[in-house]
């Protein structure tokens, strides 16, 4: 197998398991759900590692078919570009609200992507709409309003 690979797959490991050691003591005030806070985070750092383990005790490397698009300087600038707006999403989140975040983010996602202009400026709003009303409406999980609260009320 892929030395390279392997390197990836302990140090995935590695920080799987200090993560989960800085999860595990965390205890919330409060909590919405019955399991509690640190619940996901143990999930998600539980599965990755199993996956993180199994790369690295795997006999063969992962061989990419012909079909796989190379990992070219197009498909990392694809993945520069999605992590930046990304970020952007996360630092937009709260000021601007879910609404107009995921609205302002979701449509050059869907452009970057091979998205059509028209599908992307119909579907993003309404999807971005449905799924506050799904989260903060129907599901009590509170997503913030930023700009748009100025309508509630």
């Amino acid at each position: 197998m892929n030395t390279l690979q392997r390197a990836f797959a302990a140090v995935l490991l590695l920080a799987c398991a200090a993560l989960a050691i800085m999860a595990w003591p965390y205890q919330a005030a409060f909590s919405y759900e019955p399991v509690g806070p640190r619940a996901y985070p143990l999930l998600l750092l539980t599965l990755l590692g199993i996956a993180a383990l199994y790369m690295l005790i795997r006999p063969a490397a992962i061989v990419h078919g012909e079909d796989e698009p190379q990992l070219d300087r197009h498909g990392l600038l694809k993945i520069v570009a999605c992590i930046g707006l990304l970020l952007l999403f996360a630092g937009l989140f709260e000021p601007l609200g879910f609404i107009l975040s995921s609205v302002l983010i979701g449509v050059p996602m869907a452009r970057l992507y091979g998205g059509r202009w028209m599908p992307a400026l119909l579907v993003i709003p309404l999807t971005a709409l449905a799924l506050y009303i799904l989260f903060d409406r129907l599901m009590d999980v509170p997503l913030p309003l930023g700009l748009l609260s100025l309508l509630e009320n």
